[in-house]
């Protein structure tokens, strides 16, 4: 049984912090919007900006670590109350952790004001703190197989550490190598969660008898995913080869690709809840792929395919997760507002539009830019205007959380 706080307790707490996903799902859809605004006004210079590492350096790294940390965090801090069985985090802890993200992502933006060092430390606390949060309860109780987080939260840290060391000491470290190194962590995080929930979504969704696992499927799945992170993160010590690196992502997309063929995704096409985390799976196995080709082929541009992976990929199963654990957790049916229809085609025409846009028209560049962020910016305001009034209020069955 839960040891759930007391509702007396709860009703104290203002609603949105009474789970990590409250506040960490709102903002995070909310800071995606602004730092996407920012940079397309940085990137065609009409706004002057000064960020921590300059404007490319801070698009990258605040889309992994500043949105993708803030998701992340929500997540884990949510899951850790079924797995210990014990109140998750909330209140004034919950709070505190949430301001240590919002400065660091104030702070990027002017760094002059404590300058670089502290600017760097303060972002760089987040997710070792997140870790120590979810750590403490799961070590109470002995559960020491939930600890998998930890690692990856450090190996996240650690990515992060590049990214900060990069500005710093470029003839070492390799800003681009640090951040795709995130986006391949993020990969490989969505890559094991979607192991383990799409059969389980696919068949309570379609009352169809669920998909038989493949262990070494997984295993295979993942583990490319893993060693090619780890190609990325360890670059600074044994260099980078492309072709490696090149024919591993290929190798990967088929592993994941046969995965979700497994998963039936063609049964879901009438559950917008559904087939949002299978398109998004979809754009993890085929960018994948044209990554891998990128860096065998130099006529294909990678800079650009990298973002199948980060819109397609990382941006829609982002929206499509937070737009279902965020109707589950505040106690209403699972049944997304019909405009989430709208949001979800709208993040994966982005991805194709700011992936094959230049690659076909290189000097239309900068119009496939706007027309992309236009339609990220367009899809998470649709998910803030829908999903904002449930995670500021109490849960609609009147239960804790």
């Amino acid at each position: 049984m839960m040891q759930i706080t007391d509702l007396k307790t709860e009703q104290k707490i203002p609603p949105l912090l009474r789970l990590g996903f409250r506040p960490f799902f709102l903002s995070g859809a909310l800071f995606s919007v602004i730092a996407v605004t920012l940079w397309l006004l940085i990137y065609k210079g009409s706004l002057s900006l000064s960020p921590l590492g300059g404007g490319y350096w801070w698009h990258i790294h605040e889309m992994i670590f500043g949105f993708g940390g803030a998701i992340i965090a929500g997540f884990l801090l949510t899951a850790v109350q079924n797995w210990t069985g014990a109140c998750g985090t909330q209140g004034s802890t919950l709070l505190a952790l949430f301001l240590l993200w919002l400065a660091g992502r104030i702070l990027l933006l002017i760094p002059d004001f404590l300058g670089t060092t502290l600017t760097s430390i303060i972002d760089l606390a987040f997710l070792p703190t997140v870790a120590y949060v979810l750590a403490k309860p799961i070590i109470a109780i002995k559960q020491y197989r939930n600890l998998f987080f930890v690692p990856l939260l450090a190996l996240f840290t650690l990515a992060n550490l590049e990214m900060h060391l990069a500005i710093a000491y470029p003839s070492t470290f390799n800003s681009v190598y640090s951040g795709y190194t995130g986006v391949m962590l993020v990969t490989f995080l969505m890559s094991v969660m979607a192991g383990r929930v799409a059969p389980m979504f696919t068949a309570n969704g379609t009352n169809t008898p669920k998909a038989t696992p493949l262990p070494w499927l997984d295993k295979a799945a993942n583990g490319s995913l893993a060693i090619a992170m780890f190609s990325l993160l360890l670059q600074p010590l044994v260099g980078f080869s492309a072709v490696f690196f090149g024919v591993l992502l290929i190798i990967a997309s088929i592993f994941q690709t046969i995965r979700w063929l497994r998963w039936r995704p063609w049964i879901t096409l009438n559950l917008p809840l559904l087939w949002s985390i299978h398109g998004a799976m979809k754009f993890i196995c085929f960018g994948l792929f044209v990554l891998g080709l990128s860096y065998l082929i130099p006529e294909v541009p990678s800079n650009h395919v990298w973002h199948l992976l980060t819109i397609g990929g990382m941006g829609g199963l982002i929206l499509a997760m937070i737009s279902r654990v965020s109707l589950g957790h505040t106690g209403r049916p699972l049944i997304p507002p019909k405009s989430m229809t709208l949001a979800f085609i709208l993040i994966s025409l982005a991805a194709l539009v700011r992936t094959f846009g230049p690659w076909g028209l290189p000097d239309k560049t900068l119009l496939f830019i706007d027309i992309s962020g236009g339609l990220w910016i367009s899809a998470f305001v649709i998910f803030i205007i829908g999903y904002a009034p449930m995670l500021m209020n109490a849960r609609k069955d009147g239960r804790p959380g």
